[in-house]
């Protein structure tokens, strides 16, 4: 009987092993954003597409395609953003398990000039969240992003520029569905990386980035492609 329980138990807890987040391993984020307007108008679209990976390649974290309407109110330093994006979530380890997402979301962009080369943006989004297994959820997130040429005034051809970023993100609500429950905390993400201006509508970027959640923490190597059009 006593090993029976003992079997038991390994099969139960062995599938939460296997899934352990290794925080000492680096992943890697391969990120393409893309945005542009409609004939000079006030309205265009704007989104990312993104394949995340626990271990670097070969172990898929998130893939994530986002796309959204997007208005600039006339004499309006904003950017509004109405749009959707759907998540597929894997699980760390060799186990092949997804989990899918669909998610509406609203965010208003307020960049900022300071002292002539320092370019500084204020994101505040609102996802609404349809995540499987779970009930409705939503979920609130700023980000401070601080963009520094080196080599030029402004973020023009050839300028090479310093990236930093911080977003946090907040739960709307603890409670998840059957009994489950999270934090209020969701997670909080911080960025330091490079960039190279390839052209008026083309930028690469290159950085690290250190991602902590209420149960794990983990670093990541972003590259990420920006292209408006």
């Amino acid at each position: 009987m006593k090993r029976l329980v003992l079997l038991l138990i390994c099969i139960a807890i062995s599938p939460k092993t296997a899934a352990q987040v290794d925080e000492s391993q680096t992943g890697a984020w391969f990120m393409y954003f893309y945005n542009t307007t409609f004939n000079d108008s006030k309205w265009g679209i704007q989104g990312d597409l993104q394949y995340r990976d626990w271990a670097g390649v070969g172990d898929m974290e998130q893939l994530l395609l986002r796309s959204g309407l997007t208005f600039r109110p006339e004499k309006a330093n904003v950017l509004f953003t109405l749009g959707y994006a759907n998540i597929t979530t894997g699980v760390p380890g060799e186990i092949n398990d997804t989990s899918g997402e669909n998610r509406i979301y609203g965010e208003a962009l307020i960049p900022q000039k300071l002292g002539g080369c320092y370019y500084l943006t204020h994101r505040f989004r609102y996802e609404q969240r349809f995540v499987a297994s779970q009930d409705f959820r939503t979920r609130y997130r700023y980000m401070l992003l601080f963009n520094v040429p080196f080599n030029k005034t402004s973020l023009e051809k050839d300028a090479v520029y310093l990236a930093l970023y911080n977003e946090l993100f907040i739960n709307g609500q603890t409670d998840i569905g059957n009994g489950r429950t999270t934090e209020l905390f969701d997670r909080n993400r911080t960025y330091l990386g490079l960039g190279y201006v390839l052209s008026s509508k083309v930028r690469v970027q290159l950085g690290w980035m250190n991602q902590k959640t209420v149960n794990w923490g983990k670093g990541q190597l972003q590259f990420s492609l920006h292209h408006s059009f």
